[in-house]
């Protein structure tokens, strides 16, 4: 079963999953490039001798180091960072080896708001907040494709989610009391 299909319960559905917008990998790309551009120049300009095997491997050993560091442990991080939305509630999920996640039921979410930077708009990503009741505080969700988008979409996401609360609340009722109007004094 693919992720976060495992984590969600019967009745919930995914609404909408997202990564980091996709210009977090524009600088690892650039390294990728300049990384790859100065290994081979390097490897070129050294001089024919006993030593060129070794330097060159020197050399293709700190591009690889490079290539790691700059490169692929972003591109994991960008792909290990998930932010889905459900029927239900809100799931956040990051990390290589190690991972960190928290789930906010949408019925607990008291605010959902953005900012944009300038730049932000023209791309179109933000910065969410969402603030929940409890006391673990607001959960800063950074580099949202579409933020203003995503914020609308938990507001609606939110009021169907009470409206599905407060209706199976009067299922539950009718169920229990078969249809009769409870006591006065449970209401």
């Amino acid at each position: 079963m693919p992720y976060p299909d495992k984590l969600l319960a019967e009745d919930e559905d995914i609404v909408r999953h997202l990564h980091p917008h996709w210009l977090t990998l524009f600088w690892p790309v650039v390294r990728l490039l300049l990384i790859v551009g100065a290994a081979s120049f390097g490897t070129a300009m050294i001089p024919a001798g006993r030593q060129q095997g070794i330097l060159r491997m020197l050399v293709l050993a700190v591009a690889l180091v490079l290539l790691l560091t700059l490169v692929v442990v972003p591109l994991l991080r960008w792909r290990t960072t998930h932010y889905v939305v459900t029927t239900h509630r809100l799931l956040f999920r990051e990390g290589i080896l190690t991972r960190r996640g928290r789930d906010v039921g949408l019925s607990r979410i008291t605010d959902v708001s953005f900012r944009q930077t300038l730049w932000e708009r023209i791309v179109r990503s933000g910065t969410l907040t969402i603030e929940s009741a409890g006391d673990s505080g607001a959960t800063v969700l950074r580099q949202i494709p579409d933020s203003d988008g995503v914020q609308q979409l938990l507001n609606v996401m939110i009021e169907e989610d009470a409206d599905r609360r407060a209706q199976e609340s009067v299922s539950h009722h009718e169920e229990y009391y078969g249809g009769r109007t409870a006591p006065q004094h449970y209401l």
